[in-house]
């Protein structure tokens, strides 16, 4: 696994953009990126800071191997925490960690009074958080199939407490990606019209509290655009689009809902040696990586 960080465009009349190389691993998950941090799964769970080059090491865990766990940040007492949410049909427990230098790494219980299963793939980074809020969508269990539905839970990293958020808003919820989107939550889902044309249809959510929702819909100006995926949404407000493999060139896509406008943009030199992408890989991706000094070790 090889990681790269490139700039946002600055005008929208760029064409292309640099990519610089930062770190590579060996055959590692990528479950989380949260605050300059990423998570990653292998024969050991770590935290890495891809600035600093500094990691950490978690403590172990048994788990079953259908768990999920996911990586929050309190912006207001600095501290990032790992949230562990066991497999339903499996035998171990809710845990979380916090992580810090003043801190023992040791896993906790939690409770979460939601029966449900986090939604997970192998190509889409788990949950995301937002003002120290982590968000993810699982499907709750009940009784009857009617109980059976999709929620938004809703993990405060500070307060270690859970709310719960309908989601059948969302046209395929295995499916949608979850965004920052100028400080809120919101989920897009990507789908082609009758005319091959990629529609994106945005939910933000007003207010938590009320459960409100608005919707956007958006057609993409150009039609020709294929095995693409949501990455996010950028401070400016544009909704970035990947490719989903390696390839040469390789493109990522701006659009923009005020100006209506796609702009095109070739990631250059992508590889140690620029030869990273001659192969097809699968990519994963995420927005406004920022360099970041701080760490939890």
């Amino acid at each position: 696994m090889l990681f790269f960080s490139s700039p946002h465009p600055q005008n929208p009349y760029d064409k292309s953009s640099p990519a610089d190389f930062l770190i590579k691993f060996v055959c590692p998950e990528l479950r989380a990126f949260t605050s300059g941090l990423i998570y990653l799964c292998a024969n050991k769970r770590v935290i890495y800071n891809l600035s600093t080059g500094e990691y950490v090491n978690l403590p172990d865990l048994k788990r079953y191997r259908k768990s999920n766990s996911f990586l929050g940040y309190d912006p207001l007492n600095k501290q990032f925490k790992v949230l562990y949410m066991a497999y339903l049909s499996g035998p171990d427990d809710h845990r979380i960690l916090t992580l810090g230098p003043s801190k023992e790494k040791k896993w906790r219980k939690i409770k979460c009074r939601l029966t449900h299963q986090p939604l997970h793939d192998q190509v889409r980074i788990n949950g995301i958080c937002i003002s120290g809020v982590l968000y993810y969508i699982g499907k709750a269990y009940g009784y009857t199939a009617e109980e059976r539905h999709y929620m938004i839970i809703c993990f405060d990293v500070r307060s270690e407490k859970f709310k719960f958020v309908e989601a059948e808003c969302f046209g395929d919820p295995k499916a949608t990606k979850l965004i920052n989107y100028k400080g809120k939550l919101g989920g897009i889902d990507l789908t082609y019209n009758d005319s091959d044309a990629i529609e994106l249809c945005m939910w933000i959510l007003e207010d938590v509290e009320r459960k409100e929702w608005s919707k956007y819909v958006y057609t993409l100006p150009v039609n020709n655009i294929r095995n693409v995926f949501v990455v996010g949404v950028i401070t400016t407000g544009e909704i970035v689009l990947s490719e989903k493999f390696t390839s040469t060139p390789f493109c990522v896509f701006y659009f923009s809902p005020e100006r209506n406008t796609l702009q095109r943009v070739e990631i250059r030199g992508v590889g140690e040696y620029h030869e990273a992408f001659e192969t097809e890989c699968t990519v994963r991706a995420f927005v406004d990586y920022v360099v970041d000094s701080k760490f939890i070790a």
